[in-house]
């Protein structure tokens, strides 16, 4: 690379919580700029969330956070060139990406589903992966079956 590495910008904490983790979250979830829209989706779902799961001990953040845990990968495959073959890698993925997918993964799934409003949609989907179950959680373990089975070819990593 011929310039230097981009300086990685510096992410303020969520007014509400004072956690950085949530405005990452909430920059995921943003469509145009609109940062006050996501910030009121996010936290109208943690709202349900804790209406939905009184009996649980943990607050919503809590919830949330476990769940955004499960919806974590700790492998992937990546597409390598070997002798005219493409082989699908397993690699480790970076910690920052990790958070990364998972928020992705966790919204994304949320978009998909039926619901009235996307903070309805957020929070069924924070509950199914709080408890191990629905779209983001299954596709983790599509990833991590993935790189399973392709576990031969691991000695091609780059």
């Amino acid at each position: 690379m011929r310039k230097a590495k981009p300086k990685k910008r510096q992410i303020l904490p969520d007014p509400v919580f004072h956690d950085v983790k949530v405005t990452k979250f909430v920059n995921h979830l943003m469509y145009d700029g609109k940062k006050n829209t996501s910030f009121e989706i996010f936290y109208t779902a943690l709202e349900t969330v804790k209406s939905k799961m009184q009996n649980e001990e943990k607050s919503a953040l809590e919830i949330w956070k476990k769940a955004l845990e499960n919806v974590t990968p700790q492998v992937e495959v990546k597409s390598r060139r070997v002798g005219g073959a493409t082989f699908q890698v397993p690699t480790e993925i970076r910690p920052d990406r990790k958070e990364s997918i998972s928020m992705k993964n966790l919204i994304g799934y949320a978009r998909k589903r039926g619901g009235k409003t996307m903070a309805d949609k957020l929070a069924s989907e924070i509950m199914d992966a709080f408890n191990e179950q629905g779209g983001a959680f299954k596709r983790k373990e599509d990833m991590h079956k993935m790189a399973e089975a392709n576990r031969a070819f691991a000695h091609f990593r780059f």
